[in-house]
């Protein structure tokens, strides 16, 4: 381990000591990134970063494969390496001759196919035709993912770093010498070293970019490491459970970089835009566009990338049934989150599954979603099957066993009885973004009525006999939260994201009644009034020091001066709907008085 962490170290520090140069040099030759209207960056920026990554890397990793033994830790995996160097090249030579995607493409298969001669391969299934062709799809698609990854400061390099932290991790919690032992230790460290120092300069606001150099570098190489230490092949005794844990450990470690790459694509698809054509479509820009700073949306996606890291490491940890549940519960919260992000206009296009009139949206991903009734009944059988699943878990802590059987057996009478009475209770009537209180009533009638005919079904049929009916007020809890969450996920995404990313005139609304609440709406979505609630003001003491809508009651009209010298506050709207105009007098009276330059306005609502 000591030797891992030194050469990471020296990995690190080159890193650091070259960036500087190389950007000199791409300034000097002209090699930068210059603003173009379907890019991000906003300045002319340094390229050329990847040359600093390759160096540090392979300087630090010559030197440590020398120094512990050219034999056991340099020519394992020097084919790896010499093809990671033509990865490089490639990119480079893309940076500063412009290649065509097309014959980027055919380099990196052709690099790809000579990797494999040497032996590097997926053994995933019993055919090693099959294996073979996976393999190619894999590293070449995990080495474009990180190119189409590379849109925002540190991005990218930082995702690159944490997945492979948790490869790292992963394969040091469960040592397996046949097949990731200490040359691929050397390697990674090495590889994570040069990142990270790469990663000071690109990390916003960033002053040199890695180019195609870099990324394709960095995919390269990271794909050819969670594929070397996930080569066992689950033969005929290996269980199924075995066989998905193999596969999904690289794809949770390399999860968003898989996940941004195949969202882009089907959103360009719909949209009749190429896949290789650049843009500002992906998911950091999207969550850029509803609110977040780019810092915040670089951040938001390495949360996600060490949440999947962290499941990946805990596949070997948990049983079967409790891994299943969590990556279902996981996906799903993915889904809905990227359905949300599949909603922001970044196209002036029109989609292909549009059917609404020229200026509206509608991608398909969000039309089967929440429109199409069929996959929302799909949708709560997952939900039913899950929630059942997890009861039966959390009643048996952890281990139903011969329990089991009756999880099977009760299933099928579960779900009927759950979908007719969502059915009957009109849960499949409701619109998803409008979902309200009076919806949440009837999901808890349905829900309550599909828990408790089965209890009736198989008390008739098996006298209840060995079923536990601990299980079914678990299971009515986990529905009850499941399908609210749901309904509601995206009114909750929406007023989450647009009250923690508010941008505007600082304001206070007079009034925390029914008006008041209205106004609050009105100022949360319509983005045009620009404006920034600080709270509410109200002369109702019972109401003082309170919470209305997530948003505090500062005081009443004598806490004017106080209120305002804890607020930077530049208007105040009066949403009364009685005098009103007396109140808004009384107001500017009381600022003219205190010399506050504070602007005073009234709600009107008109229906004509």
């Amino acid at each position: 381990m000591l030797l891992y962490f030194s050469f990471f170290g020296i990995s690190f520090a080159l890193a650091l000591i070259l960036t500087p140069f190389i950007k000199k040099l791409a300034m000097k030759s002209g090699q930068v990134a210059i603003p173009r209207e379907n890019r991000w960056h906003r300045k002319e920026t340094a390229l050329l970063g990847g040359v600093g990554i390759f160096s540090a890397m392979i300087i630090a990793w010559l030197s440590g494969a020398l120094w512990a033994g050219w034999s056991t830790f340099g020519q394992p995996y020097l084919p790896m390496v010499l093809c990671a160097s033509g990865i490089f090249l490639l990119g480079l030579t893309d940076d500063i001759f412009n290649m065509d995607p097309q014959h980027k493409l055919a380099g990196q298969v052709i690099i790809t196919a000579i990797l494999l001669f040497f032996g590097f391969r997926l053994g995933w299934t019993d055919s090693k035709t099959l294996d073979l062709f996976l393999s190619i799809l894999w590293i070449v698609g995990i080495t474009n993912a990180f190119n189409l990854l590379d849109n925002m400061d540190g991005l990218s390099c930082g995702t690159a770093f944490i997945a492979g932290a948790f490869l790292f991790l992963y394969h040091y919690l469960n040592p397996s010498p046949d097949h990731f032992s200490g040359p691929g230790f050397l390697l990674l460290c090495t590889y994570l070293g040069s990142i990270l120092g790469f990663l000071v300069y690109n990390f916003n606001p960033a002053s040199i970019f890695m180019g195609d150099a870099g990324s394709l570098f960095i995919g390269f190489v990271l794909a050819c490491l969670a594929m070397t230490g996930n080569t066992s092949t689950a033969g005929g005794e290996a269980s199924f459970f075995n066989l998905l844990s193999v596969i999904l450990i690289p794809v949770l470690i390399l999860f968003i970089p898989i996940l941004d790459t195949g969202f882009v694509s089907l959103m360009r698809k719909l949209f009749r835009r190429p896949i290789s054509q650049g843009g500002r479509d992906h998911s950091s820009h999207r969550l850029v566009a509803i609110g977040f700073s780019e810092k915040k949306a670089v951040l938001v996606l390495y949360a996600f990338s060490i949440t999947s890291g962290l499941l990946a490491l805990a596949i070997n940890r948990l049983s079967a049934g409790t891994s299943a549940v969590l990556i279902v519960f996981y996906m799903l919260f993915i889904l809905f989150f990227w359905i949300y992000l599949a909603k922001v206009k970044v196209y002036s296009e029109k989609s292909i599954a549009a059917d609404h009139p020229s200026g509206m949206i509608t991608p398909l991903l969000i039309e089967m979603t929440y429109r199409r009734r069929l996959l929302e009944v799909l949708l709560d059988l997952v939900l039913i099957t899950v929630a059942y699943y997890t009861a039966y878990l959390l009643r048996f802590e952890g281990v139903p066993g011969p329990n089991f059987d009756f999880f099977l057996k009760s299933l099928p009478i579960v779900i009927a009885c759950q979908i007719l009475f969502f059915f009957l209770f009109g849960v499949y009537r409701g619109v998803w973004e409008n979902t309200s209180l009076r919806d949440l009533i009837s999901y808890g009638k349905a829900i309550t009525a599909g828990t408790i005919a089965p209890i009736l079904l198989l008390l008739f049929l098996y006298r209840f006999y060995s079923f536990s009916r601990a299980v079914f007020v678990i299971y009515w809890g986990l529905m009850l939260m499941l399908v609210s969450l749901t309904r509601l996920s995206f009114r909750l995404l929406d007023e989450g994201v647009r009250r923690g990313n508010q941008k505007g005139k600082p304001v206070i609304i007079y009034g925390a009644g029914l008006g008041g609440q209205m106004l609050l709406k009105e100022i949360e979505t319509n983005e045009t009034l620009s404006m920034t609630l600080k709270g509410f003001m109200d002369d109702n003491r019972d109401i003082r020091r309170k919470r209305v809508r997530g948003y505090p009651v500062l005081g009443g009209i004598n806490d004017l001066e106080k209120i305002l010298g804890a607020h930077p506050v530049k208007e105040i709207i009066i949403s009364f709907r009685e005098n009103s105009s007396d109140k808004r007098r009384e107001i500017k009276r009381l600022l003219e008085n205190m010399g506050a330059e504070v602007d005073v306005r009234e709600m009107k609502l008109t229906i004509s």
